[in-house]
């Protein structure tokens, strides 16, 4: 029996609506291809970071040579690539396309669709000047886009440019969650020696209500000036509140990742990978045990300086009713870990906690000046901390 998809109802429900729209000057053929800029010639202390090749997945015995290649990238880093992942370079460069063009329309247009940051909700437009640390000089936007479920239809709306190409972004995010998220979660579930190898792939079906969404992001160019009022992001050191972050190859260097020893390392740009980094979720799920790793965005190289640093994100989430209590795993029981929270707290009330935090600036400053310790409560007794420029 044929399935429908969310996009293809989008495109029988409007009709009325869209008959009026001329999607055809958003084909590829009429916009302006993004061009990625040129990689920095600068020496700089790149991290050394694990590559797994999807491709092994499905082979035999490839789950566990992949597992044991991850296993130490999990525990202590936080942060590896992934290849063959059954997206083609022309669809990845189709996303950027796109996303460099929503973030050239007007400021009006864009606010049509702007977040509900009163509300906790990121999803939608996300304009500059909404980050604590030195708002003012904030030069980050962000649009995200939900999942494709029945949870989410018709609740939010995005511009002409991105319904036009809906049924692409919807394959493009459903592909990351299928060929990348989830067996990640079963290299994880394997990690853990849990006798159910789908038992983490059980707590983010794509189906479900959960808070997974794909992102544009944008930082834009500054002058010597501006970054130099900036901070640079040296200030900006912390955790995403996920599973797994999912990050498409930005040759633009920025991203930084705080390391055991207490230095910053340079992520590098590798050809042909996603680059991934656990986050707080899982890292809840095992009692710390496996690292959310703690990251930044800085100053990118004076030779880069001339260029807007584009992004495509995807963030994997469990579902919203699941309990970040720890797994019952022989690894996690012989390691002694204990939950990170006070209470039984869900998802959904940890993603709301952090995201109110995250898009008010004005409430975060108050509530991590109460603490004056460089921490803030974010629920039930878990705690984030600032950390060293």
């Amino acid at each position: 029996m044929a399935t429908t998809t969310i996009t293809e109802k989008l495109s029988t429900t409007t009709v009325a609506e869209e008959s009026v729209l001329d999607f055809a000057k958003y084909d590829y053929n009429n916009l302006e291809r993004y061009v990625h800029p040129p990689e920095t010639k600068e020496k700089l202390n790149w991290a050394e970071l694990v590559t797994l090749d999807l491709e092994d997945y499905d082979r035999e015995g490839g789950k566990e040579r992949l597992a044991k290649q991850l296993e130490h990238a999990v525990q202590h880093v936080g942060f590896f690539y992934v290849k063959n992942y059954g997206l083609t370079q022309e669809e990845v460069d189709n996303q950027f396309t796109l996303a460099k063009h929503f973030f050239a329309l007007p400021v009006d247009v864009k606010a049509k669709y702007e977040c509900n940051y009163a509300a906790a909700d990121y999803n939608g437009w996300r304009r500059n000047g909404r980050r604590v640390e030195n708002k003012n000089f904030d030069n980050v936007e962000i649009f995200n886009i939900p999942k494709f479920t029945k949870d989410f239809e018709g609740k939010y709306q995005q511009p002409e440019l991105l319904k036009a190409h809906l049924p692409e972004i919807e394959h493009f995010s459903k592909t990351l969650h299928s060929n990348v998220v989830l067996p990640l979660l079963r290299l994880f579930a394997i990690i853990l020696q849990l006798p159910d190898e789908d038992y983490l792939v059980k707590q983010h079906t794509y189906e479900k209500k959960s808070e997974d969404h794909f992102r544009y992001m944008l930082y834009r160019k500054r002058t010597p000036e501006e970054w130099a009022a900036s901070g640079g992001g040296v200030g900006n050191g912390h955790t995403d509140l996920g599973t797994v972050t999912l990050l498409f190859r930005q040759p633009i260097a920025g991203l930084q990742i705080l390391g055991d020893d207490g230095n910053w390392t340079w992520v590098s740009a590798q050809p042909g990978t996603i680059t991934v980094n656990l986050a707080d979720t899982i890292s809840h799920l095992t009692g710390g045990w496996l690292k959310s790793s703690v990251h930044r965005v800085v100053t990118p190289p004076e030779d880069q300086w001339a260029y807007d640093r584009t992004g495509l994100l995807y963030f994997a989430r469990p579902h919203n009713e699941t309990v970040l209590n720890p797994l019952d795993s022989p690894v996690l029981n012989a390691a002694g870990v204990k939950s990170r929270f006070e209470k039984p707290v869900t998802v959904e009330e940890w993603v709301k906690a952090k995201q109110t935090l995250q898009l008010n600036p004005d409430i975060a400053a108050k509530r991590w000046a109460e603490a004056g310790d460089g921490t803030v409560e974010v629920l039930a007794g878990f705690r984030d901390r600032k950390y060293k420029p």
